[in-house]
């Protein structure tokens, strides 16, 4: 079994990874997988009562306090005793809530008006905010304001350290009272350093010796025993200014990740015994009618029943411009009314509708990690002790060598304020984890961390065509007759005959009939010919409506005609002999030739691969612009050919969207695919385009190349930088100063280099 665990209080990206290395090795569990950034771990195996326990004991031997346990709305769900557990973690609550499962306040007092539902958590000192709640909705938002809480915490203490420390330092420039400036300092230090320095304690009685804390702690005090106030005091300020900047990096891109789970819909207004009542969404059915009034979100995937209005599909697809919908149209949950009360028909419950999809997509895709994380992974466990064993050295050898036992000694501290690889391991993962929140905002899902690596390294993009480059919806485009017979008459014959015909090409053309209001008729007896067309008997004449094979299998002879053009042909023959020919063709995309021409321009090779005529292939890729189009491909042939591009051009990305193209979208280095598509196409796809334009390949292919930049630059100069300060101790020139830059600033630069991925507006200017 595989579940989502909540791990909280856990503030060590390092000591994070080191609690799922512990709980993989565990017996009996399979996997385990740390999704730091929104404090979740996913656990695969057999997790026990006993085993959670264990898990938990194993936690907090790494990093004191950490509870690692089932969402709250999960504890409800499978467990009805906690129906009225009211938990309150404060002295003193005055509020006057409605309070339903498991209802946990984190603050000291309360004066909020709310009306809560299940699983409602506050994490918070004071909350005075007038919302309301629905059921088990507010979780994420909760989460990402007790983060917003917890920054302002550590904004007071901090302020008031650094006054203090500022004060010290003059005191000591500018008075000889030396005991003043080292009691103001000692006060400084301990404002800054309280919660490092407690949880300094809680680990060494948890035996864990090398974490953050108790090597920022050594490090200080020995700077303190050594005269080093300022330094001493400097290093807290640094540390505790990156932990907060850490704290907002990862706020700010865990809500690009948590908006789409803040748009499922707690409740809906469904047609129950004749009258529209207000069920959970949770409840919502197959067939039920919902009633979607203006400017309520959708709950649940459907067609609509009856009314007209405009949708907002933004939050679904990154589209901008609003979609005008009418009785017949299907419409995705999540996306906004914005004008007339409408009815539709749900095509599926709400945990399976689009909307409950693209979260649990994007949620699950934040766990998994690339190559290039796993790599910073192992090389923290050994750059700590690594750095930890050259600053014993470096004491030890450098005193006996010179007899300058302080200078060795401060040299050995510098190395143990940089021995901590936080920035390092935390930096990576932040990259992709803004890249997915970047991406799923534009309506690009990745699947996970390793997809937007591989689509980094990408050198050839590959497309199907039919719903890939072009819109998968065939219209008449073209009509010649022979003889006398009028067009609408040509049309009558072969709409009529189609009609039997489940066909694109025949709905195309029935649907045209319908277009030209020319009334249809039922032939006497008909048939399909598969592969070739339709026969039929129409007002007592043999009909024949089919491609080319067809008519010279009949030995129809076929009259000079102008080119046909692109699309399928369909000819008419009327007792023996040809009436005329239809053209049905499929459009080219909107955003087709200019997605083309930006990949070109980045430097890629692009191609077409389809089961269509090669010679509608080749005009549909001239007029796009492709570099090479192939048609007449089945599945396998469409796989060798892929095969051939990668081992000439490198790796190489297949966009599609059909049952044929799984195979493809398997056998790519990355696959893409179009949410128009089949199922299969959207399971077996690395990354899914929700706006099933091509222009989102170019977005997704930016996001990826920024984000794989990113964290090269991180790994590089953070190593280049700590590199640098270990140099310089070695050879004996010790700074404490370049040792917090080397550690705090940097994970700050990094951090921050991180984030950057989240700024949407240069992959919207394609």
């Amino acid at each position: 079994m595989e579940k989502t665990y909540e791990i909280k209080n856990l503030g060590c990206a390092h000591c994070g990874g080191k609690i799922e290395e512990a709980i993989k090795n565990l017996d009996g569990i399979d996997d385990a997988v740390l999704n730091f950034p929104m404090r979740k771990i996913r656990i695969k195996g057999n997790v026990t009562g006993s085993m959670l326990e264990e898990i938990n004991r194993i936690a907090n031997k790494i990093e004191a306090g950490v509870i690692i346990t089932l969402p709250d709305n999960k504890k409800n769900k499978h467990n009805p005793e906690h129906k009225h557990e009211h938990e309150h973690h404060h002295g003193d609550c005055c509020c006057g809530h409605e309070h339903g499962h498991e209802h946990e306040h984190h603050h000291d007092e309360c004066c909020c008006g709310h009306e809560h539902g299940h699983g409602h958590e506050h994490h918070h000192d004071e909350c005075c905010c007038g919302h309301e709640h629905g059921h088990e909705h507010s979780h994420e938002q909760e989460h990402n304001h007790g983060q917003e809480k917890n920054i302002v915490r550590q904004i007071i203490p901090l302020a008031v350290g650094i006054v203090l420390f500022i004060t010290a330092i003059a005191v000591s420039r500018f008075s000889d009272i030396k005991l003043v400036s080292l009691i103001l300092f000692a006060v400084s230090y301990l404002v800054l350093g309280y919660n490092v320095i407690i949880n300094t304690f809680k680990n060494i009685r948890s035996g864990n010796f090398f974490d953050e804390n108790f090597l920022m702690t050594v490090a200080t005090l020995g700077a303190f025993a050594l005269g080093e106030y300022t330094e001493a005091v400097g290093v807290v300020l640094f540390f505790k200014i990156g932990e907060m900047f850490e704290d907002i990096a990862v706020a700010r891109s865990r809500k690009a990740i948590t908006a789409v789970a803040d748009l499922k819909v707690d409740e809906a207004e469904v047609l129950r015994n004749g009258e529209f009542v207000r069920i959970d969404a949770d409840e919502i059915e197959v067939g039920d009618i919902l009633r979607i009034k203006t400017g309520e979100r959708i709950a649940a995937d459907g067609i609509v029943e009856s009314g007209n209005s405009r949708i907002d599909t933004s939050a679904v697809n990154g589209e901008p411009v609003p979609v005008a919908v009418h009785a017949g149209d299907s419409v995705l949950s999540g996306c906004i009314n914005l004008s007339d009360t409408f009815t539709l028909r749900a095509t599926a419950p709400a945990s399976e509708s689009m909307i409950s999809r693209i979260a649990q997509a994007v949620e699950n895709a934040s766990s998994e990690k690339p190559k290039i994380d796993r790599f910073i992974t192992r090389f923290s466990k050994i750059y700590t002790p690594f750095v930890i064993v050259a600053a014993v050295l470096t004491a030890v050898l450098g005193s006996l060598i010179t007899g300058d036992i302080q200078k060795w000694i401060y040299s050995a501290l510098t190395f143990l304020v940089i021995s901590c690889p936080c920035a390092l391991v935390l930096s990576v993962p932040l990259a992709y984890f803004s890249g997915i929140g970047a991406a799923s905002k534009m309506g690009i899902l990745f699947k996970g961390g390793e997809s937007i690596e591989a689509l980094g390294k990408v050198k050839a993009v590959v497309f199907d065509k039919t719903g890939t480059l072009t819109n998968g919806s065939f219209t008449v485009t073209n009509i010649r007759t022979s003889g006398n017979m009028s067009e609408n008459e040509l049309m009558r014959i072969c709409g009529s005959c189609e009609q039997v015909s489940s066909h694109p090409v025949a709905g195309s053309i029935t649907a045209e009939c319908s277009r030209r209001g020319i009334s249809l008729t039922v032939p006497e007896q008909s048939g399909e010919l598969a592969g070739r067309g339709i026969y039929a008997v129409l007002d007592g004449k043999n009909v024949l409506c089919g491609n080319e094979k067809l008519m010279k299998e009949k030995n129809i002879i076929l009259p000079d005609m102008p080119e046909a053009g692109i699309g399928s042909v369909v000819y008419v023959a009327v007792n023996g002999s040809i009436a005329g020919r239809i053209i049905v063709s499929d459009s080219v995309k909107k955003t087709s030739a200019e997605a083309v021409s930006k990949l070109k321009n980045m430097g890629l090779y692009t191609s077409m691969l389809t089961g269509d005529k090669p010679e509608n292939a080749e005009a549909t890729g001239k007029t796009i612009g492709i570099d090479y189009s192939a048609g007449g491909l089945m599945p396998e042939d469409k796989l060798n050919e892929l095969n051939r591009i990668r081992r000439e051009k490198g790796a190489v990305m297949f966009v599609g969207d059909g049952i044929n193209d799984a195979p493809v979208l398997a056998g790519a280095d990355i696959g893409g695919a179009m949410q128009t598509g089949s199922d299969l196409a959207l399971e077996a796809a690395d990354a899914v385009f929700m706006s099933s334009e091509p222009e989102s390949v170019v977005s997704a292919k930016k996001i990826a190349d920024k984000t794989l930049r990113i964290s090269y630059q991180n790994i590089i100069f953070a190593l280049a930088v700590k590199a640098l300060v270990l140099v310089l101790g070695v050879l004996g020139h010790p700074n404490m100063w370049l040792a917090v830059f080397a550690d705090s600033g940097t994970a700050m630069l990094l951090i921050l280099n991180s984030i950057r991925v989240l700024n949407t507006k240069k992959y919207r200017n394609i």
